[in-house]
């Protein structure tokens, strides 16, 4: 698994309209939740000049989103500080999905201040699940080498 540096730049965020309408829209998205968030995400298509063009270091391919609604906290500064909670606890895990061209959504589902341990917990095991699914639909995919190389 490679090592990207904990940060987050703007081309790791979901912030474009038809991308957000297209992770919740399409039915490509699959979702899970680990209460007190559930996660939407979906394979983000990528052509191959995409590919050709990247030979800076290695970037994470995984863009994301938070949303707190505002039925769970009315003030915002509660809501703010959800999503500092959960923008910290995916910088610190997203090497889990970061090799793979993922949109994924968290969703506050809970009307509780959480504390960060609690958030960390919940984005950690869902990152984790992530990673099993990506990982287990990968290896189901033969690649071109691998049907050459068992004949």
């Amino acid at each position: 698994m490679t090592q990207f540096r904990p940060t987050l730049g703007k081309s790791e965020r979901i912030y474009h309209r038809k991308d957000i309408d297209a992770l919740f829209k399409e039915g490509n998205s699959h979702s899970m939740s680990a209460f007190p968030i559930r996660a939407v995400y979906m394979l983000i298509p990528t052509t191959d000049s995409d590919e050709q063009q990247d030979e800076r270091p290695q970037r994470p391919q995984a863009k994301f989103l938070i949303s707190v609604p505002k039925h769970c906290f009315r003030r915002a500064v509660k809501r703010n500080r959800i999503k500092r909670l959960v923008r910290e606890a995916y910088r610190h895990n997203k090497s889990l999905v970061a090799q793979w061209p993922l949109a994924i959504a968290f969703i506050w589902m809970d009307r509780r201040m959480p504390d960060a341990a609690t958030v960390n917990k919940s984005v950690v095991n869902l990152l984790a699940r992530i990673h099993e699914k990506m990982a287990g639909t990968n290896k189901e995919q033969p690649t071109p080498n691998s049907l050459s190389s068992n004949e």
